[in-house]
C-alpha cells in the first residue's frame, strides 16, 4: 500500500473539486479523504496499491472539472495507517499554500434547461444553480469556501436538495455549496418606491411594467441593475433625465448571441467572450439599421452588450419585447452600485418606479467587466464579475507583502505576497468617500483571507489624490514604508509584469498625471530597466491653467493648443470661447506654471475642433466620441514630427486650420498620424517590443498607427489588467518587485 498527500491550489473551491475527487476515489478504489482548507486550497490523501494509486492519477488530470484551475499541486508520500473508505472532510483552518478565491460564474445551461422545463421541481426558479455555476465571490463572507461561509448560511437544504447534496452519483449537486431550490432558497419580490409589494409572479409583473415603458432596479449577483426598454427613445432619455445622465452610454443585455446580431456586428472573438462563463460587457460596432434607440449610446460607433448570467435575467427578457433590455449599473453619477435595498431607496428614489429584488445579501459588490476588441486583441476596460478577485502571478516572490492602491480614477487596489499580485474588483473613482470605502473594505477581505500584514504601501506619486488618506492609516496600522510610483511609469510596468519584461521601452498615452517635473504628463515614451526609467519623448508641452477644469472643457482646450500658433483672440474665435472667457483664459495663461503633454487633453481639443464634443460629462468622452467619428474614414497625408526630445502636435492644429475635408477622413488622420508619431519616436530607442498602456491605449486608430509604422517590431498591449488607471495596481506592484531586487 502507498499514501499520499495531495495539496492543490489554484480555483479549486467552489467549482465542484471536492465530489470530483471523491467520484475519483471511488472509480480508482482508493480511501482516504479530500478537504478544504483555509488558504482556499484543497487538501487529498490517498492510500493504496500501485495501479488504484495510478488510475486516481490518471483519471484525476483528465477529467478536472470544468471552472477549476489547477496552478499548483505537490504530492508529499506519507507513512501511516491503512484507511478505510473515502470521505470528504469537514474544512481545516490549516494552510500549506495560498490558492484563489472564485469568482462568480454565469448560469450554466443545464441550469437553464431545468428552470424552463415545466416537469422540474426547480421550473422558474430564478436563483437555480449547480457545482459548474453561480454566485461565488459576490456572496462569500470568508474562506474557505463552504455554505456557513457564504450568503448561503441563511437558507438551510431542504430534505430534497440535501438529499442532492449527500448523493455522489449526482455530478451538479453532490456537495455543492451553493444550491437551492423554491422551497429552501431565496426569494423574488417587486415593489413600487413607495414599499407597496405587488402579488403575483414578480418576473412576468416586471416583464409587464417594463413593456409599458416603466423603469426597474433589478438585484443580480454583485449589485442592482437599472432596467428599461432599450427601444422606446422616451424611456431611455427619460432615464438619462432623472439619472442626471446626459450622454454616457447605457449597457444593453439580451438572451443570446443571435440576437444581439440584429442590433450590433460580431466576429468569432467577440462571440467566445460574449458567451464566455464570466458573460462581460463587450463593446460592438452598431449596425446602421439597429432598432436600438439612438439615445442609448449617443455619438458612439459601439454600444455595449452582455448575455444573461442568471436564471433571474434570462426569465426576465424571455418577458420582454426584442429579449432585451437596457441594462445599467444602479447609482447615482460617480458613486457605487446599490447592493441593498434600503440603498436603491435613499438613493435611486425619483429614477426608479419599482424594484425587484431577492433576500439573499450581497456580501461583496462586484461591478460587471466591460471588453473591447481593438486590432483583433482583447483589451479589458473594466475588471470586475468573472475575473476578480483572480490573482497574477509574479516572475519572483516578493521580499515582503504589501497593498497597492492605485492612483484615483476607475481605481482598484491590489494585495501581493509570495509571488501573487491580487487585484480587487473594480472600485471606481476613489475622489469619492465611498468608493475609498470600498477599497478599503475589500483590501481588508483580502489580507483576512490570506492572513498578510503589509509591510509596503504602494501610492501614486500625486499627493493630492485621496488614496493617500489611505496609505497613511494602513502605514501607520501596519508600521509599513510608502513607497511612490511615478503614474506613468506605473503604467508601462503594468504591461512589462503581464508579459514578464524586466526592461524595455514604453508608451504611456492617457490623460494626465503628476510627473517628475511637477507638470502634468500624459503622452510618455519611457526607457526602463527595473525600478529606474528615463523619460526619452513626450508630446509637445503645451500651458495647462486651472488644471482639471480643462479636461471638463475641450474648447477652453483647444483655445489653448490654437494660442501655441496664433494670437489668443484668434484661437478664442475658432474655439467659440466668448469674450469674457477669452479674458479669463488670457489671465489664466500670464500665471500659468504648469505645461502639460497630455494626449487625452490633445484628443479632446481635436474632437472640440471638429465639432464631435464641446463639452464633457464622463470620463474620456471627448476622445471616445472622436475615436467614434473616425468610422470609415480614410487617411490624409498629415506628418506630426518628433523634433528634439517631443513630438510637436502643434503641427496637428496647423494641419487642422487648412485642412477641408470629411470629418471621419480628418478624426481618422489625426489619431492614426499620432500614433504614427509615437512609433518613429520610440524606434529612435531600438526596441526589443514596444509596450503600450494608458487609458488611450485601447484608441484603435492610434493603435493601428503604431502597430502599421513600428517596422515589424511587436506592440504590446495589457492582456489581463485594463490599460487605464484600474491596472495602475499591477504595475506598482511590478516597481516593488523590481526594487527590492535591484537593492
Amino acid at each position: 500500500m502507498k499514501s499520499f498527500r495531495i495539496t492543490a491550489s489554484g480555483i479549486v473551491q467552489g467549482v465542484g473539486f471536492r465530489p470530483f475527487v471523491f467520484r475519483t476515489a471511488l472509480k480508482s478504489g482508493v480511501s482516504g479523504f479530500v478537504r478544504n482548507l483555509s488558504g482556499s486550497e484543497v487538501e487529498i490523501v490517498i492510500q493504496g496499491s500501485q495501479d488504484s494509486i495510478s488510475k486516481f492519477f490518471s483519471l484525476f488530470f483528465l477529467n478536472l472539472p470544468p471552472q477549476s484551475r489547477l496552478e499548483q499541486i505537490t504530492i508529499t508520500p506519507l507513512e501511516g495507517d491503512i484507511l478505510q473508505g473515502f470521505k470528504i472532510l469537514k474544512s481545516e483552518k490549516m494552510r500549506y499554500e495560498a490558492s484563489q478565491i472564485p469568482p462568480d460564474f454565469s448560469v450554466c445551461s443545464e441550469c437553464i434547461r431545468e428552470v424552463l422545463d415545466p416537469g422540474n421541481r426547480r421550473y422558474r426558479y430564478p436563483f437555480n444553480s449547480c457545482v459548474n455555476c453561480g454566485p461565488r465571490f459576490s456572496m462569500m463572507r470568508k474562506v474557505p469556501y463552504d455554505r456557513e461561509n457564504t450568503a448561503m448560511v441563511e437558507f438551510p437544504l431542504c430534505d430534497e436538495c440535501a438529499q442532492e447534496y449527500n448523493d455522489p452519483d449526482n455530478e451538479r449537486r453532490f456537495d455543492a455549496q451553493g444550491i437551492s431550490c423554491p422551497k429552501c432558497g431565496p426569494r423574488l419580490y417587486i415593489e413600487d418606491m413607495r414599499g407597496n409589494r405587488l402579488e403575483g409572479d414578480p418576473i412576468k409583473l416586471a416583464g409587464k411594467l417594463l413593456t409599458e415603458g416603466k423603469i426597474i432596479a433589478i438585484k443580480g449577483i454583485g449589485g442592482f441593475h437599472i432596467a428599461c426598454d432599450p427601444f422606446d427613445d422616451d424611456v431611455v432619455l427619460t432615464l438619462r433625465a432623472r439619472k442626471g445622465r446626459p450622454s454616457k452610454p447605457f449597457a444593453v443585455m439580451s438572451i443570446s448571441s443571435d440576437i444581439i446580431s440584429n442590433f450590433a456586428e460580431i466576429n468569432p472573438l467577440e462571440k467566445d467572450i460574449l458567451e464566455s462563463p464570466e458573460r462581460p460587457i463587450v463593446l460592438l460596432k452598431k449596425r446602421e439599421d439597429s432598432p436600438i434607440s439612438k439615445h442609448v449610446s449617443p455619438g458612439l460607433d459601439r454600444e455595449g452588450f452582455f448575455l444573461y448570467y442568471t436564471p433571474l435575467h434570462y426569465m426576465l427578457l424571455s418577458e420582454v419585447k426584442g429579449n432585451t433590455l437596457v441594462m445599467t449599473s444602479a447609482n447615482r453619477h460617480g458613486y457605487p452600485m446599490c447592493t441593498t435595498e434600503s440603498c436603491v431607496k435613499e438613493k435611486l428614489s425619483g429614477i426608479v418606479d419599482y424594484m425587484l429584488y431577492h433576500d439573499r445579501e450581497i456580501v461583496n459588490r462586484v461591478d460587471d467587466s466591460v471588453i473591447k476588441f481593438a486590432g483583433n486583441r482583447l483589451h479589458i476596460l473594466r475588471r470586475g464579475r468573472g475575473y476578480a478577485p483572480l490573482w497574477i502571478r509574479m516572475k519572483s516572490k516578493f521580499k515582503t507583502p504589501a497593498i497597492a492602491l492605485g492612483a484615483e480614477l476607475q481605481n482598484a487596489g491590489a494585495l501581493m505576497f509570495d509571488d501573487k499580485v491580487i487585484l480587487t474588483q473594480y472600485v471606481g473613482d476613489t475622489d469619492k468617500l465611498e468608493n475609498l470605502q470600498e477599497m478599503e473594505k475589500m483590501l481588508n477581505f483580502l489580507m483576512s483571507t490570506y492572513d498578510v500584514r503589509p509591510r509596503v504601501i504602494l501610492v501614486d506619486k500625486n499627493p493630492g489624490y485621496q488614496t493617500r488618506y489611505v496609505a497613511n492609516r494602513l502605514s501607520e496600522k501596519f508600521s509599513a514604508e510608502i513607497v511612490e510610483v511615478q503614474h506613468h511609469f506605473a503604467h508601462a510596468l503594468s504591461v512589462a509584469a503581464d508579459h514578464g519584461s524586466d526592461e524595455g521601452v514604453a508608451i504611456a498615452i492617457d490623460g494626465v498625471g503628476y510627473g517628475d517635473d511637477g507638470n502634468a504628463w500624459g503622452g510618455e515614451i519611457l526607457l526602463f530597466t527595473g525600478s529606474e526609467y528615463e523619460r526619452s519623448y513626450h508630446l509637445k508641452y503645451v500651458p495647462y491653467p486651472g488644471g482639471d477644469v480643462n479636461a471638463l472643457r475641450p474648447r477652453r482646450m483647444l483655445a489653448i493648443f490654437l494660442s501655441q500658433v496664433m494670437t489668443l483672440e484668434e484661437a478664442g474665435k475658432i474655439a467659440g470661447l466668448n469674450e469674457n472667457e477669452v479674458i479669463m483664459l488670457r489671465s489664466s495663461l500670464r500665471g500659468n506654471r504648469i505645461y502639460t503633454s497630455s494626449t487625452g487633453r490633445f484628443l479632446d481639443a481635436v474632437s472640440a475642433f471638429l465639432g464631435v464634443c464641446d463639452r464633457r460629462t464622463y470620463e474620456g468622452e471627448p476622445a471616445i466620441r472622436l475615436e467614434a467619428s473616425a468610422s470609415n474614414g480614410k487617411l490624409l497625408d498629415l506628418d506630426i514630427p518628433v523634433v528634439g526630445n517631443e513630438i510637436d502636435t502643434l503641427k496637428a492644429f496647423e494641419w487642422l486650420i487648412s485642412e477641408e475635408g470629411k470629418v471621419n477622413d480628418i478624426a481618422l488622420t489625426v489619431q492614426y498620424r499620432l500614433g504614427e508619431a509615437l512609433a518613429k519616436a520610440a524606434l529612435k530607442l531600438n526596441p526589443q517590443v514596444i509596450l503600450v498602456s494608458g487609458g488611450a491605449a485601447v484608441n484603435e486608430y492610434i493603435l493601428r498607427g503604431l502597430r502599421e509604422n513600428s517596422e515589424g517590431i511587436e506592440v504590446i498591449t495589457p492582456r489581463r489588467v485594463p490599460s487605464n488607471d484600474g491596472g495602475i495596481v499591477l504595475g506598482q506592484a511590478h516597481y516593488l518587485l523590481q526594487r527590492d531586487r535591484a537593492n
